[in-house]
Parts: structure tokens; C-alpha cells; sequence
């Protein structure tokens, strides 16, 4: 693939934190913490590769998706195929909420998906751990074009200059990157003019 073609999962990053997108995505910073450890361990049984029947349902297991014309591809956790339908799943290990992050991942694979098939996907599900319950995620015309324009986003955030911390001492808390990106250290010196 294209090296010019971004993963669904820096678009993840990418919402949740520009300047976290910008070092795992530019600058090739990587780091684990708690959180990165255990969904990596929860994926471990779902990164298995294949198509299996579960009653009326095919699965389709670790699938690899693109789009040419907006220069995004990844690997999705499932397609389910039910009714007639193509059903994109992503498995994440937190709890279910209004995680816009990962709607994004979830909606760029399903245009994704759309663009290789040519059929339309109404919906897809995310499989929250934390839960142990699936969120049903509408591909409205809303996200769809949220989506489109986050991946616009990310392309430009990727060839300019680093971004500045976010103003969300809960995310911060909770990246694996905290370490390196020095939210805090960078924020006032930002104030002092440095």
C-alpha cells in the first residue's frame, strides 16, 4: 500500500489527540502503558485471521480494507455479513460511551468497505470489553462527513509542524505518550513565550 495512505488506527489517534497522532505518526513515538498492554492482550484471541460461520452469521476475521480516493487503509477486527448485510466490528477494551475516535476508525473502514464493494453499510458495532456489550454506530450523513473531514485533517496535520498539547488533562492522564509529549511542560512554556 501507498505510504502516503493513513491507518484507521492513526485516525483513532488522530481524534483523540492531534499532537499524539503527530509523534506515533510522524515522529514514529511509541510507548505502552496500562491501557495499550490490556487491549493488546484482548486482541489477542480476535487477531486470528479467517472466515467462520456463527449460526446464520459469516465472519470475516482480521480483514484488510482501503480507500483510493481518500488515502486511508487498515485492517478491521471483523465483517460480519448477516441479512444481507456487511457489518464492520472493532473490538476496544474501554467502556461504552460516545467515543468519537472510534466512530471515525469504525465509519472510515465501513466508506472503506463501501468503496471495494460497492455496497452501502448502514451501520457497524464496536464490542466494548469494559462492557462486554456491543454499541450499534449509525453511518449517518453526519459522521460520514465528519470521517471524511477528519482524514483531511490528519493528512494535513501529518506533513506540518507538531501541534500543541490538548486542554484535556483526562486524556493526557491517560496516554501511553505522556512521557514524551510533556503536555504539561510544553503548555508553560508555551506561556512563558519560550
Amino acid at each position: 500500500m501507498n505510504e502516503n495512505y493513513l491507518s484507521l488506527a492513526y485516525l483513532n489517534a488522530w481524534e483523540y489527540c492531534p499532537r499524539r497522532f503527530y509523534l506515533e505518526y510522524q515522529l514514529g513515538e511509541m510507548e505502552d502503558n496500562e491501557h495499550i498492554i490490556i487491549g493488546r492482550y484482548l486482541h489477542e484471541n480476535i487477531n486470528q485471521e479467517g472466515t467462520s460461520m456463527e449460526g446464520d452469521i459469516l465472519i470475516h476475521r482480521q480483514q484488510w480494507v482501503w480507500s483510493e480516493s481518500l488515502k486511508v487503509s487498515g485492517i478491521i477486527d471483523a465483517v460480519e455479513e448477516r441479512d444481507g448485510q456487511l457489518i464492520p466490528l472493532e473490538y476496544k477494551k474501554g467502556k461504552m460511551a460516545q467515543h468519537l475516535n472510534d466512530h471515525f476508525q469504525l465509519c472510515a473502514a465501513a466508506l472503506c468497505l463501501e468503496e471495494r464493494t460497492g455496497r452501502e453499510i448502514a451501520y457497524g458495532e464496536i464490542f466494548y470489553h469494559g462492557n462486554r456489550r456491543r454499541q450499534q454506530v449509525k453511518f449517518t450523513p453526519q459522521l460520514r462527513q465528519m470521517t471524511q473531514e477528519a482524514i483531511l485533517a490528519a493528512h494535513q496535520t501529518a506533513s506540518g509542524k507538531i501541534p500543541s498539547p490538548i486542554d484535556h488533562s483526562k486524556k493526557c492522564k491517560a496516554c501511553s505518550l505522556i512521557g514524551i509529549c510533556l503536555p504539561l511542560e510544553v503548555k508553560q512554556l508555551l506561556r512563558e513565550g519560550v
